[in-house]
């Protein structure tokens, strides 16, 4: 087992109860079948977000006390939902007397038994018995009503609470920018960042709080083609092009193209295997037709993987979904919806965290996702201009993909071919001359980076195409609406200019000056505080915690990487791939392997 395989082995993440068939969602095309009802997700009352999908079943063993009648027992679920749960019994209880019977259920959710925002203790849950499986000895329960009714007042208060501290929050930050206008002139440099950093961050949260998703048109389906670049993903590639072709959209509107760039492990053999399991579901899916696998000799990145697919693509819209990433069932159709408008070029999906449960680096990244996305994508959302339609799940015009290919696959950069970043770069073309949307119901889960080695490089690549490309978005963004302008040259200075801020806080004006940088570290914690009251607010999570922590882990870790990308921002070497090399020396060695590899082949069909 390579040592890749052994560090994925580790990652956590939610275990769906597998239905018998690889497209339960996919839309029958007899009428007999309706995806809602099965699912329980377009019953159309308010819900929280963690009740999308409310009937999707989870395996999880959860110590559960029953109580029927005056018999008190105790068992543990093979799997649960929100809705319902199948309960092993003690051999000692006899099934014949819980059939039909109503029961009364407690039982305590922790993280990573179902949907994030569902931990909590149940005391007294109503349910009813309605079905015994004898042979496993085992009871089919459901809830007299879904769990997150049950969570309903604590989700009130929650709100109320985490809406009161995050108001306090935002008060503190205000007052202390008026104590920055009031010192301006003695010393413009250092209260001037504290001014652009304040009116930047709250105007984020001002109007990402202003943002509303796209409603779903149900008649609105244009044709979809869906590519999946893969390198080196044997172990998430098959989940990747399964939850992509088992969506609640047409058959007939929906095509997929899976690239594999020259992998070196066994994802080839898996992509084919797992079209095979597709085409043998029946002819109404209409796999061989939908479905094209192109393979590349040997590795040439992300960008070239894509070009593939926007060569070979044949609909209106292309939406690119990364190989580690999972869509929910219906992330196509409510993605499509922001595309009704003829001026919209692309248009980002929400990315969550797949393996969130893994490690405490995983739960930092899931606060942080959300946080980036839901406040950040969504208050460049309100002005039209999403500047990065992120790798996990992205949609665009294909006409409009197509009109600045040349110049995208072809970018040079201080000379050298630009080999990261695939998908800013791409985003930058099209926002110059088109409008870039946000749609937050439109939800992936991406497999995220379970070790610092792994993260910090990734961070580093992340860092160098966000100058890269910022650069080049300095050059048209004043064109665009003027607070979206503002924001956006505000979001460029801010990061550049923080590490010599953090330096002079917390270096200079301790040691130099003999000063404890209270009004420093105060207006970190309340930065940081905001992201926490704004997850609970939006995800009800008990993981709001974790935006604190990450919030130090940038200021000690993450922030100094600024610096050294300052410095080699025009380098292209792959980070996580490549462990350092430039990308042209990996791919000579790769080209060099697989010639080798063919002769070593010739010889033995010869020998």
């Amino acid at each position: 087992m390579s040592k890749k395989q052994k560090k994925q082995k580790k990652d956590s993440l939610l275990q769906e109860t597998k239905d018998r068939r690889l497209f339960p969602n996919v839309p029958d095309p007899s009428g007999k079948r309706s995806n809602s009802s099965r699912r329980n997700n377009h019953a159309g009352e308010p819900r929280p977000e963690y009740a999308e999908f409310s009937g999707q079943r989870y395996e999880a063993a959860v110590s559960v006390a029953v109580s029927c009648g005056r018999r008190l027992f105790r068992g543990t679920t093979e799997n649960i939902s929100q809705t319902g749960m199948l309960l092993k019994l003690p051999e000692s209880i006899p099934l014949s007397e819980l059939e039909d019977k109503d029961v009364t259920l407690d039982f305590r959710l922790e993280e990573g038994d179902l949907q994030e925002g569902t931990e909590k203790r149940y005391r007294h849950l109503k349910a009813k018995v309605v079905r015994i499986i004898p042979g496993r000895h085992c009871a089919a329960i459901q809830f007299e009503r879904p769990l997150y009714e049950a969570r309903r007042r604590m989700d009130r208060l929650l709100f109320v609470l985490s809406s009161l501290f995050l108001t306090f929050c935002t008060v503190i930050i205000m007052l202390m920018r008026v104590d920055s206008i009031r010192y301006f002139a003695s010393n413009p440099w250092l209260y001037g960042y504290s001014i652009m950093t304040a009116l930047f961050l709250l105007s984020r949260y001002l109007f990402g709080s202003f943002y509303r998703p796209t409603p779903i048109d149900p008649d609105y389906t244009p044709s979809v083609t869906i590519v999946i670049p893969c390198f080196n993903e044997e172990q998430w590639i098959r989940e990747t092009i399964l939850r992509c072709a088992d969506q609640d959209y047409p058959t007939d509107k929906l095509e997929l193209i899976i690239v594999d760039d020259g992998s070196s492990d066994n994802s080839v053999e898996v992509i084919k295997q797992t079209v095979r399991d597709m085409c043998a579901e029946g002819p109404q899916y209409d796999i061989e037709n939908r479905v094209r696998v192109f393979l590349q000799n040997y590795n040439q990145g992300k960008r070239e993987a894509m070009g593939i697919g926007i060569r070979n693509a044949r609909t209106e819209l292309i939406v690119f979904v990364d190989s580690d990433s999972f869509l929910q069932p219906n992330a196509i159709r409510t993605l499509v919806q922001p595309m009704k408008d003829p001026k919209m070029g692309g248009v980002a999906g929400r990315t969550d965290v797949a393996n969130i449960y893994t490690n405490w680096l995983t739960k930092m990244q899931a606060v942080r996702y959300y946080i980036s996305f839901r406040i950040m994508k969504a208050a460049e959302a309100y002005f039209d201009s999403v500047m990065c339609l992120s790798g996990p799940l992205s949609c665009y015009r294909l006409d409009v993909v197509r009109e600045v290919f040349d110049k995208w696959i072809n970018q040079q950069f201080m000379g050298q071919k630009a080999t990261f970043g695939d998908d800013r770069s791409l985003t930058n073309y099209v926002v110059e001359h088109y409008r870039t949307g946000y749609q937050d119901h439109a939800i992936c889960s991406t497999i995220v980076p379970s070790n610092h080695r792994q993260f910090l490089r990734q961070q580093m690549r992340w860092k160098r195409s966000w100058l890269r490309e910022s650069l080049r978005a300095c050059s048209f963004m004043w064109k665009k609406q003027p607070f979206m302008s503002l924001s956006f040259y505000l979001g460029v200075l801010v990061p550049l200019i923080a590490p010599i801020i953090v330096i002079y806080n917390l270096v200079y004006i301790p040691f130099f000056r003999h000063i404890f940088p209270a009004a420093f570290l105060t207006g970190l914690l309340m930065m940081s505080l905001m992201m926490c009251f704004a997850q609970l607010i939006l995800k009800k999570s008990s993981l709001w915690i974790y935006g604190f922590f990450f919030c130090l882990y940038y200021e000690v870790v993450l922030l100094w990487q600024m610096i050294w990308a300052w410095l080699t921002f025009w380098v292209n070497d792959w980070g996580t791939r490549g462990k350092g090399k430039k990308r042209a020396e990996v791919m000579a060695e790769a080209a060099q392997a697989k010639a080798e590899a063919m002769k070593a082949k010739e010889a033995a069909e010869h020998g």
